[in-house]
């Protein structure tokens, strides 16, 4: 009687912590270049402290505009696409109630890949800087122009179109003031 009694009890507990848990949520990811060197990029579930996390199952991305499904083991996932040149990646999940936007510029070399984290912040104050500088020194106006036409050059060549631009530059903003 007291082993069925037990056992209910604790079945009922068992229940009630798995409806109460919350499920595998992606809340913030890394990228690394994989383990395997085959030119992908794994994507690494981390907490806001960026200690990686288990998460595993399958998460939706939008990566550089293209809706990606990719599964998760053990907190790690690895991109279909290889990387052929150096490139901007800019990687969107949506959860529930918040979205997680980064930008990353992939560099690579001979052998591997490095992917350098652009803050988003800092994509929204660099081109303001520049033309409020070169706004404030009218001389500067023409180096202003030439310089802010070569970063929409260089970035639309390595990937980063302007929609995509756009859509970043709000999200640096959304940062900002949220």
């Amino acid at each position: 009687m007291k082993k069925t009694i037990t056992l209910t009890i604790f079945s009922f507990c068992l229940t009630l912590v798995a409806l109460c848990a919350e499920p595998g949520r992606l809340s913030n990811f890394i990228i690394k270049e994989s383990l395997l060197r085959n030119d992908k990029l794994a994507i690494i579930a981390t907490d806001s402290n960026e200690t990686p996390l288990e998460v595993s199952g399958r998460y939706q991305f939008n990566i550089n505009g293209f809706k990606q499904d990719l599964r998760f083991n053990e907190g790690v996932a690895i991109t279909p696409q290889p990387i052929e040149k150096s490139t901007f990646i800019y990687l969107k999940h949506i959860n529930d109630s918040t979205s997680v936007t980064r930008l990353y510029y992939v560099w690579k070399k001979a052998d591997s890949l490095t992917p350098i984290k652009i803050n988003l912040k800092l994509l929204v104050l660099i081109p303001i800087a520049i033309v409020v500088l070169s706004g404030l020194f009218k001389r500067f106006l023409i180096y202003g122009i030439i310089i802010l036409v070569a970063m929409f050059f260089f970035n639309s060549k390595n990937g980063l179109s302007f929609p995509t631009f756009f859509e970043t530059l709000y999200e640096g903003l959304k940062s900002f003031f949220f």
